[in-house]
C-alpha cells in the first residue's frame, strides 16, 4: 500500500516524484517512459533555467533527477489501464495486468496530439512537423509555414509564427475561421498570412525535412500542393484521461476538472495536473508548478490522515 502514486513521467509526474520523495511519501511513480509530450521537439527553448534542450534529453534529464531520489519507487514500461475505488483507498491497474494500492493518487497522465493521420505526417514528426507553435516557432526562421486548424490553437499558432516565419499559410477544412473575431482580425492585419478555406490537407511531403504539403480544394475537388519548410497540426489535443473516468469529473472536453487552488479532483483521494487536467494553459512549466502545489496539498492530507 503506496501513501501516494503517481501517473506519468512527463514534467508534472517528475515534479511530483521529486517532491513526494523529499518529503518522504511512501511513493511510486508508474509512467511508459519519461518526457511526455516534449520528446518530439528538436529545441525547447522555454524550459526555464536552460536556454535549449532537445526533448529526447529533456526526456533524459527528468528521469536522471527523479531516479536520483532516495525512497521512490519507479515503475516504467507500464501504462496505467484503470482506477478503481475501493472505499479507504485505490487499486490502480496497467496494462500488464499488474494492480497497486495506494491511499492518494496523481494524475499527471498528460494528453496527446490530435493527429490528422495523412501520409508523411508521422514520418515527418519533429522534422518540419509539429504540434507546439509556442516551443517550435523560433525554429522556422524566415521559413515558409503553413497551420492546419482554424480555431484558436490555429490562431495562436499564427501569432507565435508571425515574428518568425516569412509566410504562414492557415489551412481550414470548414468555409470560416472558427477562432475568436479579435484573433482574426489581428492575424489578417498581417502581409504575412494567407488564409486557404475549404482546404483538407491530403499529404505532407519530405525526404530529411518537410518540403511540402498537398491538400484537395472542398470546392472544386482540385488537389493542389504548397512548397513550404514546415506544418504546424492545431487540431486539438485528448487528455488521456480515460483511465480515471469512472472515478472522477470529466468536463465537455474529457479533460479532468481540478481546483485551481490545489489541483484536487471530485474525488477526496484523487488530484489532477497537466495536460489532463482543465487549467487554462497547457505548458511543461505550469504543469511542473501545479504537481508540486498538488503534492504539498497532498501531504498535509497524509499527515493529518
Amino acid at each position: 500500500m503506496y501513501n501516494l502514486l503517481i501517473i506519468g513521467g512527463g514534467p508534472a509526474g517528475v515534479a511530483a516524484g521529486v517532491y513526494a520523495a523529499r518529503k518522504k511519501i511512501k511513493v511510486a511513480l508508474v509512467a511508459e517512459s519519461f518526457g511526455g509530450q516534449s520528446l518530439v521537439s528538436a529545441d525547447i527553448q522555454n524550459w526555464i533555467g536552460t536556454k535549449s534542450i532537445s526533448g529526447l534529453d529533456l526526456g533524459k534529464a527528468l528521469e536522471e533527477h527523479v531516479r536520483a531520489q532516495e525512497g521512490i519507487e519507479i515503475i516504467d514500461g507500464e501504462l496505467v489501464q484503470s482506477v478503481a475505488d475501493a472505499s479507504d483507498h485505490l487499486i490502480v491497474e496497467t496494462n500488464n495486468g499488474k494492480k497497486l494500492e495506494t491511499k492518494f493518487l496523481l494524475v499527471a497522465s498528460g494528453s496527446r496530439r490530435r493527429k490528422l493521420g495523412v501520409p508523411g505526417e508521422a514520418e515527418l514528426d519533429g522534422r518540419g512537423v509539429a504540434y507546439c507553435s509556442i516551443c517550435d516557432a523560433p525554429l522556422f526562421k524566415d521559413k515558409v509555414v503553413a497551420v492546419v486548424g482554424g480555431g484558436n490553437a490555429g490562431l495562436e499558432a499564427v501569432a507565435d509564427l508571425l515574428p518568425y516565419a516569412s509566410k504562414i499559410i492557415l489551412l481550414e477544412r470548414t468555409n470560416s475561421l472558427r477562432g475568436d473575431a479579435v484573433s482574426q482580425e489581428k492575424m489578417m492585419a498581417s502581409p504575412k498570412v494567407e488564409v486557404i478555406l475549404e482546404a483538407e490537407t491530403k499529404s505532407i511531403s519530405g525526404k530529411d525535412f518537410v518540403d511540402g504539403l498537398t491538400y484537395k480544394d472542398l470546392k472544386t475537388g482540385e488537389e493542389k500542393h504548397l512548397d513550404l519548410q514546415g506544418v504546424f497540426i492545431e487540431i486539438g489535443a485528448l487528455p488521456n484521461s480515460d483511465l480515471a473516468k469512472a472515478v472522477v469529473k470529466l468536463n465537455g472536453l474529457n479533460e479532468i476538472i481540478a481546483d485551481p487552488k490545489t489541483q484536487q479532483t471530485s474525488h477526496p483521494r484523487i488530484w489532477a495536473v497537466g495536460d489532463v487536467a482543465d487549467g487554462l494553459y497547457k505548458q511543461n512549466n505550469i504543469s511542473s508548478g501545479d504537481a508540486i502545489k498538488a503534492v504539498l496539498n497532498i501531504y498535509e492530507k497524509i499527515i493529518k490522515s
